[in-house]
């Protein structure tokens, strides 16, 4: 199951993602791509950098997949998300998601971005014409005093049995 919940510092190869959720069962598969964006709240972004704790992002994903197995019978997805610099139009984030019937796919990839924003430990670094911030988590509700996301206390919650919300 590993297999289809990837974090990777290379450019993401769509077709690569559909394909780990392609089956005969399938009557639907949906896609969701997240691109990065050059305008954002007013300002120019020139290009993002993203960071994550990867052994724990990985197994946060994989409990996406599990979730929307659960909550859609039938479902599976696969996810892969970037890390390190990604320019405008670069692609962040690709979800697949197959089913036998189209309704339970698109809701089942709405819920898998949701999620991701939620619970996997991904942070974003935002470089404008006029400076640069990490934004916090995916859902811009965690502030960095320091700068940065902590990569170590994270991973020393996690080895403690903390949770990361």
């Amino acid at each position: 199951m590993s297999g289809r919940f990837v974090i990777t510092e290379e450019p993401i190869v769509i077709d690569a993602v559909v394909k780990k959720v392609e089956r005969r069962e399938a009557g639907a598969i949906t896609t969701f791509i997240g691109t990065v964006r050059e305008w954002t709240n007013g300002k120019k972004t020139l290009y993002l950098e993203y960071e994550a704790y990867v052994p724990m992002a990985v197994g946060m994903l994989s409990q996406i997949g599990e979730e929307i197995s659960e909550k859609w019978p039938g479902a599976i997805a696969a996810i892969t998300h970037r890390i390190g610099r990604l320019d405008i139009s670069d692609s962040a984030v690709v979800i697949a998601v197959s089913s036998p019937h189209r309704k339970a796919a698109y809701e089942a990839n709405e819920y898998a971005i949701d999620r991701i924003k939620q619970i996997v430990p991904i942070w974003k670094k935002e470089h404008w014409e006029d400076g640069e911030s990490w934004i916090g988590d995916q859902l811009e509700t965690t502030a960095y005093p320091k700068g940065k996301p902590d990569i170590e206390a994270v991973a020393s919650n996690r080895k403690r049995g903390a949770d990361i919300d």
